[in-house]
């Protein structure tokens, strides 16, 4: 393999920086006029359980101002995989094989595991969360009129999406520890316990103050460190 000077590393960044950059934009032109797309698909698990219910924009510049986030929202879905991409290829040159077998399974497993746990709240936990805070507006013991924010609703969503995609990088980062030598699977398994209550702990702090979504979270969090400790080596095995 020839080697590359400094000069030529700096142009390959630069190039790699450009495409980056113009996927970018691509996306994000692209992500404007599938923003309202984006809006009915966030906004369908709430009118699902709320059939006659409607959102309040409170300002004039709130249309826009959602537009502009949806549409970087999405510019950044597409792009980030494609920025992986990017760096893998930038960097795998210069890695021993063994690394480059610890950091490829990665950069695939780690978008995949994020996808699996946004999927996750949108179609198990958006159900039960909104359909709890309807009912609990609606049996308000005084006259009331439920009608949430465009804004609120969609940063709210989009946060939990958020929440739960990182929340199932958890076996990613355990296998990780463990194949690196900084965690073992003996030692995981001790910390079992610990372990159950960290997540209950991270769930209560992370979710809404509702039991159910608390619930929902912690559950699969834990099913997720279980099957972590069956993709962990035995300290016999190394």
């Amino acid at each position: 393999m020839t080697r590359m000077t400094l000069g030529q590393h700096f142009a390959e960044l630069r190039r790699r920086i450009l495409w980056v950059l113009g996927v970018f934009c691509v996306a994000l032109i692209a992500g404007w006029y599938l923003s309202p797309v984006l809006q009915e698909l966030l906004t369908a698990p709430l009118l699902n359980v709320w059939p006659d219910g409607e959102l309040l924009y409170t300002g004039l510049a709130d249309g826009l101002m959602i537009r502009i986030s949806l549409s970087v929202l999405f510019s950044l879905f597409i792009s980030t995989p494609f920025a992986l991409l990017q760096i893998w290829a930038y960097i795998a040159p210069g890695l021993h094989k063994k690394e480059r077998s610890v950091i490829w399974p990665i950069l695939i497993t780690s978008p995949l595991l994020f996808l699996a746990g946004a999927a996750f709240a949108f179609y198990i936990l958006f159900p039960f969360v909104f359909g709890f805070f309807i009912e609990l507006n609606q049996s308000a013991p005084v006259p009331s009129v439920v009608l949430p924010a465009a804004k609120d609703y969609l940063s709210f969503s989009i946060g939990m999406l958020k929440v739960f995609g990182i929340a199932f990088q958890l076996p990613l980062v355990l296998v990780l520890l463990n194949r690196v030598g900084i965690l073992s699977k003996q030692r995981a398994v001790k910390m079992r316990r610990y372990a159950i209550v960290l997540i209950v702990v991270a769930a209560a702090v992370l979710t809404p103050p509702d039991v159910v979504s608390q619930i929902v979270l912690a559950l699969p969090m834990w099913a997720l460190f279980e099957i972590s400790l069956l993709f962990m080596r035995n300290d016999e095995n190394r």
